[in-house]
Parts: C-alpha cells; structure tokens; sequence
C-alpha cells in the first residue's frame, strides 16, 4: 500500500482557476469544422468565473498595503464576486460588508451569510446600480472603516484574467482558439481574456455579450447603455456584440441541463446563445466561450419550471 504525503503548499485558493474546456456537442450548428468550447468557471471553489478576480483583488490590496488584518472589505455585487470575497475573507480572517439587491436568489444569500458576510439589502427596483452607490455611500461616509474593493474600478479584476484565463485558453485550444465570446458584467472577464488572446493572436475575433434590453432577467450581466458603466470596460475591443433576449438565455439554460448534462446559470445560456449565433454563419471556427456560474444557486428561478425546449 502506497503512502500518500500532503503537499503543505495546497490550499483552497491555490485551487482557484485551471478549470477545464468542455466541448458542446449536442447543441452546436451541424458543421463539421466548427467548434465550440465552454470554460467550466462553476468549477472554481467558490463556484464561479468571479473567485479569479475578487483573489487577485483583495492580493493586490495585501500587497499595497491597503488590506490587513482587522480590515473590513466593503463592494456592492450581485452575488458572485461577493461569494467569491466572503470565501476568501473566511480564510484570511477578514471582515466583510456586501451590498447587495434584495431581489438576489434566496441560495446566493444564504451562502453569503453562510461564510459570514455581512450583507447591506438594496432596492430590487435599482438593481446592481443601486447596490454600488450604496457601497460607495458607505464608504464615502467612514473611508477609514473600509477597504472598498470596488470591482467595477479596479484594474485587478480584468488583470486576473489576462494572467490566468487567457493563458489557460491557449494552452487548453493549442492556440487554435479563433473566436471569443463572454458575456459583460463588470467586463473583467471579457477585458481581461480578450486582451491576451488579442496579444498572442491579433487576428482572433472577440465577441461580447450584453442583454437586449434593460429590463431583462440574466443575472449577472449588464445592459451597458442603461446602466452604470464600469471604469475597466473598453468599448472598443470587441469586434462585435451580441444582444441577446431573456427567453433566448433561459431556453439555451434549460438546455443544457437537459442535453449537455450541465446545470448552469442564465449568463451561461446567453453566452451559448451568442456562440451559436457565430458558429451559423462560419464554416471553420474553435469558438470559446465562458460559463460563469453553476446553476444550482438559481434552482429558485421561475423560468426552471418550464420543460427544456
């Protein structure tokens, strides 16, 4: 019998990031030269795409000496990135107060409290709008009491992913990857990897992904003309971006439960929506997109009751 020794140097957050690419095969465009690639981010330990940024947020705050022990970390989030700081502020000790919509899913509320989170209720009405003026009225009323680590703003977050998921895409495609498509929220994700792709290969196109109106229900992204724009968003990266409706995000949701095995937020959906919509209209293509979240902190959601289209 073969002994095992820990490895002193594994941790959870060591475990953030290196998720792998899963090939969509029962819902792809019936052409064979293309292909299209999902990044599994709900395989993070925090269980989304978000455990990436808000790590290398609060390090690069370590490392300014901004953040120390006794801090209390303040952001407004819609859930996931304030998961993802409740998971890391439980290992490092850290206090944290979240603002947050009171219309977030009765799971992701529970899982912020779970971690001990301490968690501000805004107007359902204002969405993540009124979730960041709070935060940033909290923290303009006691600066000294918080460090506010203000996602939206700060260059770490799409940081983050040019280190990490750009690199681990090109790696994981052999470099074959000739389309990205990711959907906007704080824009981290789709800043962070397009710029990496862009460096590596000029010629790769880069999609974008928002809703098609601002009354929409997929949480987590943003309709970027209704709402408070985010500081790191560059308008000009994408060659193209996708709108895409509610019903469109929620059906591919149900989908892929049901065809692919994978049980996924709605951002997910709308993601698939916009790389099929690209793999109609090509006849090669390696086409990777990014599925954010697991679905199981959504089961509460009314569109789960309908069948699977």
């Amino acid at each position: 019998m073969t002994t095992r020794t820990l490895d002193p140097d594994v941790s959870l957050l060591s475990t953030i990031g290196g998720t792998p690419l899963l090939r969509m095969r029962r819902l792809t465009a019936a052409r064979a030269g293309v292909e299209i690639y999902a990044k599994a981010e709900f395989k993070n330990p925090g269980g989304s795409v978000k455990d990436r940024a808000a790590r290398a947020i609060l390090e690069d705050a370590e490392e300014r000496g901004l953040l120390h022990p006794g801090s209390t970390i303040l952001d407004a989030t819609s859930g996931n990135t304030g998961i993802a700081y409740a998971m890391i502020a439980a290992v490092h000790g850290y206090k944290l107060k979240l603002c947050v919509p009171e219309n977030v899913t009765p799971e992701r509320l529970r899982i912020l409290r779970a971690y001990g989170a301490d968690v501000v209720l805004t107007s359902a009405m204002d969405g993540s709008d009124g979730a960041i003026r709070e935060a940033r009225r909290l923290h303009a009323q006691e600066p000294g009491r918080y460090f506010y680590a203000d996602q939206y703003n700060n260059d770490a977050n799409w940081r983050a992913h040019y280190e990490t998921t750009g690199p681990e895409i090109l790696e994981q495609t052999g470099g074959r990857v000739t389309h990205f498509v990711a959907g906007l929220g704080t824009s981290g994700t789709f800043v962070g990897t397009g710029r990496r792709l862009r460096e590596h290969h000029p010629g790769v196109r880069l999609i974008s992904v928002q809703p098609d109106s601002p009354l929409h229900a997929i949480e987590g992204l943003k309709h970027m003309e209704s709402a408070i724009v985010p500081g790191i968003y560059d308008p000009v990266l994408a060659d193209e971006d996708v709108r895409v409706t509610t019903e469109r995000a929620h059906e591919l949701t149900r989908r892929l439960a049901a065809e692919e095995g994978l049980l996924v937020g709605a951002s997910s959906g709308a993601a698939l929506a916009a790389a099929l919509q690209i793999a109609e209209r090509e006849r090669e293509a390696v086409i990777v997109t990014v599925f954010p979240d697991c679905g199981t902190r959504y089961l509460t959601e009314s569109f789960w009751d309908r069948k699977a289209d």
